[in-house]
């Protein structure tokens, strides 16, 4: 159970400044805090506050949690997400028309082809073609806008 002292620790997360929140990191996990940004810190912190607390995970928790992540077809859901699932087999050609130019992309085995040259992923084919930061998947009709097709 938590006591209303942490609960107040945890609470003054809310009102320190970032220079207080990287000290107590220091503190708290005996090493310098990363770069990231406030809100990474304050939400890092109130688990440590409390985990220090409670006493943290069980033995049987952490073997588990250890168990799964060594399993060779465990997928953390976040990066599956984002990946493409449904890579056009090798040999397909893609076709994008884009300023009145069609660009022509070969599917690889282990990646693409544009203009002789291969690349690990459709994203910088576009970035090469377009000279910008795009979604490669979504440049070539793969992905639809804000979701999967």
């Amino acid at each position: 159970m938590i006591d209303n002292t942490t609960l107040a620790r945890v609470a003054v997360l809310k009102t320190a400044s970032t220079p207080e929140l990287k000290k107590m990191w220091s503190d708290l996990f005996d090493t310098q805090p990363p770069p990231y940004n406030r809100r990474f810190l304050e939400s890092r912190l109130a688990y440590r506050i409390q985990e220090l607390a409670t006493g943290g995970m069980t033995e049987q928790v952490e073997k588990r949690l250890e168990t799964v992540s060594k399993q060779s077809d465990y997928t953390d859901p976040k990066k599956a997400a984002n990946r493409i699932t449904d890579k056009p087999v090798a040999g397909t050609r893609l076709i994008r028309e884009w300023q009145g130019t069609e660009y022509c992309v070969t599917v690889l085995a282990d990646g693409f082809e544009y203009q002789g040259r291969p690349y690990k992923s459709l994203s910088a084919i576009a970035r090469a073609i377009t000279g910008t930061r795009w979604n490669g998947p979504l440049f070539f009709g793969l992905r639809k806008q804000g979701g999967r097709k």
